[in-house]
């Protein structure tokens, strides 16, 4: 069935995509949050133009159609448009033959385990280590992840000494049985972040999640071969020759793909494969409340490399709140994947109604 329109419904932080097909079925995806009005102005512009007329069924190709034709336009934007794309192709797929998105790639339905993952760096480890007891308590989390370092900070804390103060903080707070990760978002030079990766070891944290710029995959390698805590990254990469490039030359031992970054979910199973192909767990990125973390339940339930726990943040919704109704909840340290034709989501009307409209369509 062919692609009748494309609509876009958008605030700065979040956007929402609805693709038509000419029998009036539709689905309903999602470019990547942050400057969300700039990637939806990107897919009316630079995606559309591919994706109306063409086969709705053929997703893969016509996402890399999309990447292909725009080789001019590498990187971020055009990959976090064409997720927007991608993902309600999905939707759309799922509601024309009943089944999940899982379904759809092979998995079931059903609860997966979850960390809570924390956003904050501009919290004091005592405060930290109590909310993430009373989180224990009330969502049965047995895996977290907390903030080290500062975002892209190059050896800089968000306080001096907050790192070294943190992690066996939360390592005493939590006790032994806990599972718990730590995340520099790039925050450090080679010599830095094995400091700090020894520290992590000697409290025997799980992963390492992004400790050097992220560009840099020299050095992120580097700290990968003199650690024995297993290094993560991959969230901000969107080209998938760096991800080969990553896997290959063993810069993470977990790769993080983030299905709204890398293009969707088509591109995304692109690095799943590889990284299987490789002997390495795929842990996609979902470190907010909006429609990633469903599609990277969906993901997680299919893939037969996944790490153990799916990202799940801790953290109010913010902008996330109220555009689809029924948001996850943590139970018993689980969540569940929707089990409805599709995403299994339903948007509000009302905000959509409220959010800022465009639609592309086939003349």
């Amino acid at each position: 069935m062919k692609i009748k329109s494309i609509e876009s419904f958008c605030t700065q932080h979040i956007g929402i995509v609805r693709v038509r097909t000419e029998d009036g079925l539709e689905g309903y995806g999602q470019v990547a949050p942050y400057q969300a009005d700039i990637s939806a102005m990107v897919l009316h512009r630079q995606v559309a133009p591919y994706a109306l007329g063409a086969d709705a069924d053929d997703i893969d190709g016509l996402v890399d159609r999309v990447v292909t034709g725009e080789h001019k336009f590498p990187g971020s934007y055009i990959c976090r448009a064409v997720g927007g794309l991608d993902t309600a192709l999905w939707d759309l797929r799922g509601k024309r033959e009943g089944k999940s998105v899982c379904e759809l790639l092979g998995g079931k339905p059903r609860l997966l385990p979850v960390y809570g993952s924390s956003m904050k760096r501009n919290i004091t480890p005592e405060a930290e280590a109590e909310r993430l007891l009373r989180l224990q308590d009330k969502h049965g989390y047995e895996a977290f992840k907390i903030r080290i370092g500062e975002n892209f900070g190059n050896d800089v804390d968000h306080w001096p000494g907050r790192t070294e103060a943190i992690i066996p903080t939360i390592r005493k707070a939590l006790g032994d049985q806990t599972i718990i990760h730590a995340d520099a978002n790039s925050g450090f030079t080679p010599k830095r972040a094995i400091e700090i990766g020894r520290l992590l070891e000697q409290y025997n944290y799980g992963h390492f999640e992004e400790p050097c710029p992220y560009p840099e995959l020299e050095w992120t390698a580097e700290v990968a071969d003199a650690l024995t805590i297993p290094v993560s990254g991959g969230e901000q990469d969107t080209d998938l020759a760096q991800f080969r490039r990553m896997i290959a030359m063993k810069a993470v031992d977990i790769v993080q793909p983030d299905i709204c970054y890398a293009g969707g979910i088509s591109r995304t199973l692109q690095v799943a494969k590889m990284a299987e192909a490789a002997g390495i767990p795929c842990t996609p990125h979902a470190a907010n409340l909006s429609m990633v973390t469903i599609f990277t339940l969906h993901l997680m339930g299919a893939l037969p490399n996944a790490g153990p726990y799916l990202e799940f943040s801790i953290e109010e919704p913010g902008w996330a709140q109220g555009f689809y109704e029924t948001f996850p909840v943590a139970r018993d340290g689980k969540v569940a994947i929707p089990d409805g034709p599709g995403w299994g989501v339903t948007f509000s009307q009302e905000w959509l109604d409220k959010a800022q409209y465009q639609i592309s369509s086939k003349q």
